[in-house]
């Protein structure tokens, strides 16, 4: 069904399926649909199940179940990660072509660092970010500085 205008607003919601819906994605879901609803425009569902060692079908169900229990509808089908895995391989393949993917040489310690909350101090990530495109051991590369606090 098509209820959006131009103007509209689209949003969505795109948990993960690896347990049961949480009041908190109930809620984040409730907040995406009202103000898509509002606005006469789209509430689009996406299962984020790329994770297949954690994700699970009978998941994926049950959140579709509980949204609709909770009178939430969404517009189009629902978009499953899972499925669009070769689109994101030629995506991929395409920047590579174009020569637009850059390595990264940050550990995992410094990913971690980077993605966590609250960020730490101002410096922290600029230590991080520094080191993303150097290779290990090149001069310069921050090593030494970087500490995971």
């Amino acid at each position: 069904m098509t209820r959006a205008n131009a103007s509209a607003a689209t949003t969505r919601f795109a948990p993960s399926p690896t347990g049961l819906l949480h009041l908190g994605h109930a809620f984040s879901a409730l907040a995406a649909w009202r103000r898509a609803r509002a606005a006469g425009g789209r509430f689009l569902l996406r299962l984020e199940d790329i994770d297949a060692t954690r994700c699970r079908a009978e998941f994926a169900a049950a959140i579709c179940e509980d949204l609709a229990w909770l009178g939430l509808d969404w517009d189009g089908e629902i978009r499953v990660q899972s499925a669009h895995l070769s689109e994101y391989g030629a995506a991929l393949a395409g920047l590579r072509e174009r020569g637009l993917l850059y390595p990264c040489f940050c550990t995992r310690a410094e990913i971690r660092l980077a993605l966590g909350a609250p960020q730490g101090p101002a410096g922290q990530r600029a230590a991080v970010a520094s080191n993303s495109t150097k290779a290990p051991g090149a001069k310069g590369d921050g090593a030494s500085t970087t500490s995971a606090t």
